[in-house]
């Protein structure tokens, strides 16, 4: 069933992708393991979309694909930790920064996030350094994340960075940028606390600087 479901996503096949996952979890399967293999087959399309197999509208369709999976698992597991902030890790604000409208990266991350017990909220694409500091202000998050895919958002995540400390907010937040590009000297250039290279080091680093406070 696992790898039905992978391939089905791979080949886009969207309304197959919705009637395996619902089936997966009426079977009582674990929103993590449906994420897994939801994995799994996004790094298949992505290595698709390095080779020039896939294009833009390809990875758009699986994001959206993605936000069913997403709405699918919740609708199963219950919001009750959006009810009661008092039974979350923490929470994280994420966003694609201004420039950059690839989301397939920050939504597998805002889901991992999610059903490992934090409360995202999630800004969307293109979302200027003004927003990010509006959402901080608003929602008080102790995470702020940031991605990117392409080279020429690296400045807007500097300037982003730079926005949430004009505003007095850098104290408040940690930061961790993430994207294909990303690296440790991108981190340096950006300003930002830390990089992931995938969403389980996100995670995993989210749970880590929670645990410290």
């Amino acid at each position: 069933m696992y790898q039905k479901l992978i391939n089905a996503i791979v080949e886009l096949r969207e309304e197959e992708v919705v009637d395996l996952v619902q089936e997966l979890l009426d079977q009582g399967v674990k929103p993590l393991d449906v994420l897994d293999n939801c994995r799994k087959a996004v790094e298949i399309i992505g290595e698709r979309y390095e080779k020039g197999e896939y294009f833009m509208p390809e990875l758009m369709l699986t994001g959206e694909m993605l936000n069913q999976i997403s709405d699918l698992t919740k609708s199963k597991m219950g919001d009750s930790a959006d009810e009661d902030d008092s039974k979350i890790l923490g929470k994280v604000l994420i966003g694609t920064v201004q420039g950059d409208i690839h989301d397939i990266g920050k939504n597998i991350v805002s889901f991992m996030l999610d059903i490992n017990g934090f409360k995202v909220i999630d800004l969307g694409e293109d979302v200027p350094p003004e927003k990010f500091v509006e959402g901080i202000k608003e929602h008080r998050p102790q995470i702020v994340g940031m991605s990117a895919l392409l080279t020429l958002a690296f400045d807007k995540m500097r300037d982003t960075v730079k926005a949430i400390e004009d505003a007095g907010l850098r104290k408040d937040v940690q930061i961790i940028i993430g994207g294909a590009p990303i690296n440790d000297q991108i981190k340096d250039y950006t300003g930002a606390d830390a990089w992931g290279k995938d969403a389980v080091e996100a995670v995993s680093l989210a749970k880590k600087w929670m645990g410290g406070k």
